[in-house]
């Protein structure tokens, strides 16, 4: 008799307490990853120029909150007026340069550099599709992002097909992943954006952007050969019922 109230109990207690988690976890993930990165920009630059403008105080002066922040993105966005405008292009192909000659640096370095310019960057060498490729064989369908024409020796290896460079990102991780040159003709286009096939990605198709008005197929065509998850097509003249 007690161990079925103690099994009732429990039960009780961990389904609530597993909806509370959900519910909570990511509010207070969010909150924390905030709070964390203002805390990091407000002592990252600020309270070290006061030092060195003042090298004689003792204790910096209590900085009120965002002021860092504020003056670390200041200074981030000069720097990025500088690069365009000024000298600083030279400065970073010096540091490019010096970082090439070593060779746990230069690795990470260029894996970084190249992953924010195809995030950040505009134009066409950007994550600018959503696509579905067949990967890692033909019946299963993987999301990627197609990040322009394929040129130079990888396209001209192949002379008859118009390649298509393609990144395919990791789950839960999307930072990591595989480089791929498909045909075009393989190439599905999803009708979402980046941001929302990362969301799915990230998830492991657990959260679908958009699915309440995106139409029964999630607003985009299906591959070749798929199989929707909708009612089967009417007859060619038959009207579908309503």
């Amino acid at each position: 008799m007690l161990k079925r109230i103690w099994q009732a109990i429990y039960r009780v207690v961990r389904t609530y307490f597993v909806a509370g988690l959900l519910a909570f976890a990511p509010i207070g993930i969010t909150f924390w990853a905030i709070a964390w990165i203002i805390t990091r920009l407000d002592n990252l630059l600020l309270p070290r120029v006061i030092q060195w403008v003042s090298p004689g105080l003792d204790q910096p002066p209590d900085i009120p909150p965002l002021v860092g922040a504020l003056f670390t993105f200041l200074v981030i966005l000069m720097a990025g007026v500088i690069v365009r405008h000024f000298f600083g292009q030279e400065v970073v192909r010096l540091w490019e340069a010096l970082l090439s000659r070593v060779p746990v640096a230069r690795t990470i370095y260029g894996a970084v550099k190249q992953l924010l310019d195809a995030v950040l960057q505009t134009g066409d060498t950007n994550f600018n599709r959503v696509v579905l490729i067949e990967y890692p064989r033909k019946g299963i369908w993987a999301l990627a992002f197609t990040t322009g024409q394929t040129r130079g020796a990888v396209a001209a290896a192949i002379p008859d097909k118009k390649l298509i460079n393609c990144f395919l990102p990791t789950t839960p991780n999307p930072t990591s992943g595989f480089y791929l040159a498909i045909p075009e003709e393989d190439i599905t286009e999803v009708a979402i954006s980046v941001e929302d096939a990362f969301k799915v990605i990230m998830s492991a198709g657990l959260v679908t952007p958009g699915l309440a008005n995106t139409g029964r197929n999630g607003g985009g065509r299906l591959p070749a050969g798929a199989t929707p998850t909708q009612p089967a097509p009417t007859a060619p003249g038959s009207e579908p019922e309503s």
